[in-house]
């Protein structure tokens, strides 16, 4: 079989820890100018932007130089540019690092802060934050947390590498712990390992439970009780999206903070940090497939709903 050519090396650094976008041009159509495809490819970027990228020279190619729009349309040819983002409230919390060494950072994400650039949320990331602080422009995320949930997360120094240990989470060869905040139910018998099968759609902000073969597995347990409220530990063993939100919801209990189950809510304003979800990655243990190193971090960080239930419900 062919291998496919890999790309050149971007062009264009690093800007707030994002990449530039890397746009090939493809084969089989027919253009009569690099600007013209552009133009009709990049619709969406509004009414004359990616006209003036090009009269700017924000558009280059692989040897750094501005493309002119008129440059002829070459199947196969690489252009970068830096998109221009909109303005991005500040996720107002600290990041530690929990670990670092040449290989791996193991960072305590906040409440709020996508792991990851995605939609609307760039800048405002774990990703772009650590490679901006840390000067590691090469950092990639080995998997990801939800942005409203907060812990530990694993970060790859090294390109080369970041394979080895994706592998480890799709393989199930890392022990993940979690904690959440939710009603107590006394009727709710516990410890148990709930299985179901997890849809989760495009387009469509929850996920739901559905009939089929189990996709998803979490092992349930309280911890302590009062007030009213529970202190569980979840050990999923598969990593479909919002599991254990999904999870805790069918108990009856679902994770105090959730803005999507067991109902959908409205979205709240940029820049509203109240009432975080009460849901954290606490600990993340694995063998290090590099160095075959024996990890084992915890979080440094506490749910607010049980430390101080009272501040955390005057926030709504």
């Amino acid at each position: 079989m062919r291998r496919r050519t890999p790309p050149p090396p971007a062009p264009l650094l690093q800007r707030d820890g994002v990449d530039p976008v890397r746009v090939r041009l493809p084969a089989g159509e027919e253009w009569a100018t690099v600007g013209e495809h552009l133009v009709a490819r990049l619709s969406g970027a509004g009414p004359g932007v990616i006209e003036a990228m090009f009269a700017a020279g924000r558009i280059v190619g692989a040897d750094g130089r501005a493309v002119p729009a008129d440059a002829p349309y070459r199947p196969g040819m690489f252009v970068w540019f830096h998109r221009e983002l909109p303005a991005e409230v500040p996720v107002p919390f600290p990041m530690p690092v929990v670990y670092r060494d040449e290989h791996i950072v193991v960072a305590d994400k906040p409440h709020f802060l996508a792991t990851t650039p995605r939609g609307s949320h760039v800048t405002q990331t774990a990703l772009a934050r650590l490679r901006h602080e840390l000067g590691i422009p090469a950092l990639s995320a080995a998997h990801r947390l939800d942005r409203l949930t907060a812990g530990l997360v694993l970060f790859t120094v090294r390109p080369e590498e970041r394979g080895a240990y994706q592998t480890l989470f799709g393989a199930r060869r890392v022990a993940k712990e979690y904690e959440a905040v939710a009603p107590y139910d006394a009727a709710l018998a516990l410890p148990r390992t709930v299985r179901s099968r997890i849809l989760k759609e495009r387009g469509v902000q929850a996920a739901r439970e559905v009939e089929g073969e189990p996709n998803a597995e979490t092992r349930v347990e309280l911890v302590e009780r009062r007030d009213g409220l529970g202190r569980y530990r979840l050990l999923p063993r598969t990593g479909q999206t919002h599991q254990l939100r999904v999870h805790l919801n069918a108990l009856g209990v679902p994770i105090l903070g959730d803005p999507l189950y067991p109902e959908v809510l409205p979205p709240v304003p940029a820049g509203d940090f109240r009432r975080p979800l009460q849901l954290l990655a606490r600990r993340l243990e694995f063998t290090d497939p590099v160095t075959g190193a024996e990890h084992a971090f915890t979080s440094g960080r506490t749910l607010l709903a049980w430390s101080s239930y009272p501040r955390w419900a005057a926030q709504g």
